[in-house]
């Protein structure tokens, strides 16, 4: 009897040992599968672009408010800087005269939604709901087609890529966050974006910042003297033949 359990106390502690073992290769095996898709199968917006002439790129979202846009075109149009405007809807439409001023000033104009909502929470067809009838309504105002989509808040889900990307509507992040909505001081956003910015980046403004128009001649005037150009962001993105890697930087395919 006592040789039998020993015999069954042996069995079991092998037994628990290759249990242990697969365990540990299921775990392994399960996490690099994620890994995988996550860095190859996802679907990513730009967020920058890979390019070595130094061009860049200065976007604004529009959602709130207009009382520090004109400053902003302003100090655009003496530093002769064409950029790139995200618009909302619902600003769009209760600020026409402003989107119109911005267009016509030579500026791209990209779709920021309908109604600044959570995007990823959305079904397919909330989305082309969303899309289509923010396209619409600057299109209306401007008169020119739009081909540029940023997501709210940043937020996005593979639904959300593929669908814009469906609609013809390139998604755009950005890899240089002034933080400018946080009323950070004007040398504080030049400073921030300034330290950040590389050949093929995309820079995150908003058009109703407290100081953004104060830090857009600093940017603009250390940024030159390095090197930079600044073109709207339909200038500076591949329209075919390109990658997106796992950073969301855009590639063009016969890039060395």
């Amino acid at each position: 009897m006592k040789f039998f359990t020993v015999k069954l106390k042996t069995l079991l502690g092998a037994l628990g040992v290759v249990l242990a073992v697969t365990a540990a290769l299921l775990v392994a095996n399960f996490s690099g599968a994620v890994e995988v898709y996550s860095s190859t199968n996802r679907s990513l917006p730009i967020y920058c672009v890979g390019r070595e002439d130094n061009k860049i790129a200065i976007s604004f979202d529009c959602a709130w408010g207009v009382e520090h846009t004109d400053a902003i075109l302003k100090n655009l149009e003496s530093a002769k800087v064409r950029a790139t405007f995200f618009t909302v809807e619902f600003w769009a439409k209760d600020h026409p005269d402003y989107l119109k001023k911005v267009s016509d000033a030579g500026h791209e104009i990209g779709t920021h939604s309908a109604t600044h909502s959570y995007m990823s929470r959305l079904s397919k067809s909330e989305i082309e709901g969303e899309l289509k009838s923010s396209v619409d309504a600057i299109t209306a105002v401007t008169g020119k087609s739009v081909e540029l989509f940023r997501p709210p808040y940043g937020d996005y889900d593979d639904l959300l890529i593929d669908t814009s990307n469906a609609l013809g509507l390139y998604p755009i992040q950005w890899d240089v966050d002034s933080l400018d909505w946080k009323d950070l001081s004007a040398s504080d956003i030049a400073e921030r974006v300034i330290s950040r910015v590389k050949s093929g980046s995309i820079i995150l403004c908003h058009n109703n910042g407290l100081h953004t128009a104060e830090a857009l001649p600093i940017i603009i005037d250390t940024l030159r003297a390095k090197g930079y150009e600044f073109v709207p962001i339909g200038e500076l993105i591949y329209r075919d033949n390109y990658t997106i890697d796992s950073t969301g930087k855009q590639i063009a395919e016969n890039a060395t």
